[in-house]
């Protein structure tokens, strides 16, 4: 899938000699060049998902750090002049092949453009670049202004993709998501001639731009170099931890179920109880191999205090009938890998019951819950695949036993589904109509995750993940010309693109699963054709105007 390069004449000055569309001030800025000769290459041409790139011959010709926002014009100016395919990246997470398979093309990397700011005396406007890490949010804001991007809970995911597609994490429910506080975006689009155009985009100026940047991710339309949020929410003060585990060896498919559905039914019931909306539960399920799974849960009230833990002792109270035993509680987030936290549960011991970890509660500062990952570099990752979903309404028992046949099956070794609670605040309405993200009214969000290291692996981990994911939505619920996927119906509101699936884009219907089956996409390919007419910014599943 290539581009329309533009012809050479539109870069000619009037005395016909070539020239660059940049700026003096921009010429004096030159980025970093990292070619195939470097030694740094085998690292800065790849992400943290080692099946990409691909093979050798899919292998970026070059990687250019970007220190500043001149750098960045500069360099994409000079891929975009000599006729190459641009990538951009920030962190590295894409889940995907859509950045680091580039075929002799060029990587923009903006990972040193990680400026946070603030306005006098810690007030708004809030200014984010592309490249800083969202623990370093956390940190900044909470020193600048005690205020909080809700975002995710990775902390060496950056702003640049994260936040451009509609990032969620811990705090979704109690504040939304990260687009319904953006205020203006920083861009550099390439226009019908070839010229780097620099853009702050907003509600007045170019404003479809914007809908688009707020959930529809920036790699469709240009360069992000900058996110600024003119108000943003209090930062908690503490957080309550608790968590709840399951023995894989004396579960049966009815228990299973109950637990499935009394997971969903408590925030499907909930979903609009403002009290409610502090609570973020995790449930990890994984392969009877493993031995436990379980559910773990970070909560604090809506006045960032954990004075009253009434609504989580009734969150865990509805899995009682498990009767649980007293247990330190685990780590937050039941996986590792990117984007995720990791965290264990302890061994059980012979003899336990079923459940485990009886109102056991952690009490911690927001700011340290938040920031307990820490650290961040160059490299690691491990080979991987992602799926994902939006459920409205909890599991039905087809669907729940859809799910416990594979996780019994040793196809799923290695899988995990991630249920996260979502919906509160986030399902509002009216920002279906100034964002890009219509999923407006699910009350759970599902990332399937698989993770190996040794390439002989691949075809058994992608098949197990695969199977699951088409079992799980070709149930009775799902839309029957749609099997196999979570398309839009009572029941589903179909998938997230930051977690994106090229398994899907063997749909012709896959850009409706991802935005909607309303009025955003034909506007996402407007946007695309006014503002990316060469299609340069392009990959398996970007906007195709």
């Amino acid at each position: 899938m290539g581009f329309d390069a533009p012809k050479p004449k539109s870069y000619l000055n009037p005395s016909g000699n070539r020239t660059s569309n940049l700026t003096r001030e921009h010429r004096r800025k030159m980025p970093t060049t990292v070619n195939r000769q470097d030694t740094r290459f085998p690292i800065a041409s790849r992400g943290h998902n080692l099946r990409f790139p691909s093979a050798s011959a899919d292998t970026a010709g070059r990687v250019e750090y970007c220190e500043n926002v001149e750098d960045a014009a500069t360099a994409l100016q000079k891929v975009i002049d000599a006729g190459l395919r641009p990538t951009v990246r920030s962190s590295g997470h894409c889940y995907e092949d859509f950045i680091v398979n580039n075929p002799n093309g060029a990587i923009l990397d903006v990972s040193m453009l990680n400026h946070v700011t603030s306005g006098p005396n810690g007030s708004g406007p809030f200014h984010v670049q592309p490249g800083s890490m969202l623990g370093n949010i956390y940190q900044e804001f909470y020193k600048r202004a005690n205020v909080v991007l809700p975002g995710g809970t990775c902390f060496t995911v950056c702003a640049g993709g994260h936040v451009s597609g509609g990032g969620y994490g811990v705090l979704a429910r109690l504040r939304g998501i990260t687009v319904d506080w953006l205020s203006s975006v920083d861009i550099l689009t390439v226009d019908a001639n070839g010229k780097v155009v620099p853009r702050r985009v907003d509600k007045t100026h170019d404003p479809e731009l914007f809908r688009a940047l707020r959930g529809g991710q920036g790699s469709n339309f240009g360069m992000i170099t900058g996110f600024t949020f003119n108000e943003l929410p209090p930062a908690p003060i503490e957080v309550m931890q608790a968590g709840i585990s399951f023995d894989w060896a004396t579960m049966t498919p009815d228990k299973f179920v109950n637990i499935l559905i009394t997971f969903g039914k408590y925030f499907e019931e909930h979903d609009q109880t403002k009290e409610t909306w502090g609570i973020f539960a995790a449930m990890g399920l994984n392969n009877i191999s493993s031995g436990r799974f379980g559910i773990g849960i970070e909560f604090t009230n809506p006045d960032g205090t954990v004075k009253d833990v009434s609504v989580l002792n009734d969150f865990m109270d509805h899995f009682q009938k498990c009767k649980p035993i007293a247990e330190a509680p685990p780590d937050y987030g039941l996986q590792s890998g990117p984007g995720r936290r990791g965290g264990n549960f302890q061994r059980p011991t012979p003899g336990d019951s079923v459940c485990y970890g009886e109102h056991v509660m952690t009490r911690s500062s927001w700011i340290e819950s938040a920031t307990g990952g820490g650290g961040g570099g160059i490299g690691g990752g491990s080979r991987a695949k992602y799926k994902s979903a939006y459920m409205k309404k909890t599991f039905t028992e087809a669907e729940a036993l859809a799910l416990y046949k594979l996780l019994t099956d040793d196809r799923s070794r290695g899988l995990i589904v991630a249920v996260d609670s979502y919906g509160g605040a986030t399902n509002n309405p009216a920002r279906i109509h100034d964002t890009a993200i219509p999923q407006r009214a699910s009350v759970l969000k599902l990332q399937y995750q698989s993770y190996w290291q040794d390439e002989k692996d691949d075809e058994f981990r992608l098949k197990g993940i695969r199977d699951t994911y088409t079992a799980a939505y070709s149930t009775p619920v799902a839309s029957q010309a749609h099997l196999g996927t979570p398309f839009w119906n009572d029941h589903y509101e179909g998938c997230y693109m930051n977690y994106p699936d090229v398994d899907m884009a063997a749909h012709d219907f896959w850009p409706q699963l991802f935005y909607g089956t309303g009025d955003l996409y034909p506007l996402l390919q407007r946007v695309k054709k006014t503002y990316d007419p060469h299609n340069i910014f392009h990959h398996t599943m970007s906007i195709r105007a």
